[in-house]
């Protein structure tokens, strides 16, 4: 049975937000863990979270030929909200000291806003 998550807007008044699904090849999970930990709450400060994450066992197609383990779906409140996070120099420390050893490879597999 295949189920529909909820649209988040529809043109009327409802919110839209930014979103980008990513794929990442995780190679140590203890760092990546410490990464998550440390910007988990500049992600909240500027609104943003998780919306799906999950650990993938096999890939079956890729066309970029980089490995991928972990995917998951960050949401914005709009495209704006999403560069102050990626520009933010705490962030950017939580990000050189936890996520570069701990992630051999990143995919954006996609960036949209979500209405």
């Amino acid at each position: 049975m295949w189920m529909v998550a909820p649209m988040l807007g529809n043109g009327k008044g409802m919110p839209v937000t930014y979103e980008m699904t990513v794929g990442l090849h995780v190679i140590d999970e203890a760092a990546y863990a410490e990464y998550r930990a440390g910007m988990t709450p500049l992600l909240q400060r500027e609104g943003g979270g998780f919306r799906y994450d999950f650990q993938v066992a096999q890939t079956l197609k890729n066309e970029e030929g980089r490995e991928i383990n972990r995917v998951f779906v960050l949401m914005f409140p709009n495209r704006r909200a999403k560069e102050r996070f990626f520009a933010d120099t705490e962030y950017l420390a939580v990000r050189e000291k936890w996520f570069e050893p701990s992630v051999a490879a990143v995919t954006i597999l996609a960036e949209y806003e979500r209405n």
